[in-house]
């Protein structure tokens, strides 16, 4: 299967010059409720029939789905509109994007890119838009980080504008030790908590060898979305579906205000079994049994 940061790294970018959308209305927060999945779960299925797929993600239980992909303004074929159509007639709501930032948090900050952005999630309703992955050379030094929230902050303030919230999905290099510095608890600190909001992918912070719950207790209300990921138990680099795996997710939702969460999205990477029949468990374990216990 393709790697986030392989496919991140092949993803063409569209130019589209400065921001000059108008400011588009906030969207009432969606219920907690709501189980999505982060499409990229199914990344090598959708390119063939994205049509397909995203029917089956309906099927299995979701209500919510995040996107990635975006390459030459078109998702897997599809243009926004056209996807949003397909995402509509399926009962389905786009609440966030992955959108591939490097060129903005890069050192000349070009903005080629954000517009169309912009246009993208408009068309599609989306709440969020997401840093996925930071390229290594963005990240080698403390000083990095600091840079890179001074980033954030930037390119949230225009989403603001937007009517949008920017986000950062973490992984486990994040954690890493700089001289006694942790990157991510410089891009919690020193970003504006009303501008960036943070996708907690808490498979990562576990393998990191973090406590989530922990964590929210530090920085309460910052995490908004949650990549709901199990780990497998017999190995740590493998993923397992929601309920089979050895991370506490019982004990996780029963700390979700705390958090602040807004919305719980599966992801899986991997897979011992068949993808959609997998997203199904997924989906009934977290909405039959993880969701009842949100506290």
């Amino acid at each position: 299967m393709t790697s986030r940061r392989s496919f991140i790294q092949q993803t063409a970018m569209a130019a589209a010059g400065t921001l000059i959308l108008p400011h588009l209305s906030c969207m009432a927060l969606p219920s907690t409720k709501k189980v999505g999945l982060q499409l990229y779960t199914l990344r090598d299925e959708l390119p063939k029939d994205p049509r397909k797929v995203i029917a089956q993600v309906a099927a299995a239980g979701y209500k919510e789905v995040e996107l990635f992909g975006y390459a030459d303004n078109k998702f897997w074929g599809l243009s926004p509109q056209e996807l949003q159509q397909v995402l509509k007639s399926n009962e389905l709501h786009a609440i966030s994007g992955h959108y591939d930032f490097t060129e903005f948090l890069g050192p000349d900050g070009k903005m080629d890119k954000l517009n169309s952005y912009i246009e993208a999630a408009t068309i599609l309703k989306h709440q969020y838009l997401v840093v996925p992955y930071l390229a290594d050379n963005l990240r080698q030094t403390a000083d990095d980080y600091r840079k890179l929230a001074d980033k954030f902050n930037q390119a949230a303030a225009i989403c603001k504008k937007a009517g949008l919230q920017f986000g950062y999905h973490n992984h486990a290099f994040e954690f890493q030790d700089l001289n006694g510095v942790i990157g991510y608890e410089t891009l919690l600190k020193e970003t504006d908590p009303d501008l960036v909001k943070f996708e907690m992918d808490l498979y990562w912070v576990v393998k990191a060898g973090k406590d989530p719950v922990e964590m929210f207790k530090e920085y309460p209300g910052k995490f908004s979305m949650w990549h709901v990921k199990d780990m497998d138990k017999t190995d740590s680099t493998k993923n397992t579906e929601i309920g089979n795996g050895s991370i506490d997710y019982k004990k996780i939702f029963a700390s979700a205000k705390l958090a602040g969460l807004e919305h719980c999205i599966v992801e899986q990477e991997n897979f011992a079994i068949d993808p959609f029949v997998s997203i199904k468990e997924s989906a009934t374990y977290t909405t039959k049994v993880l969701i009842p216990e949100l506290g």
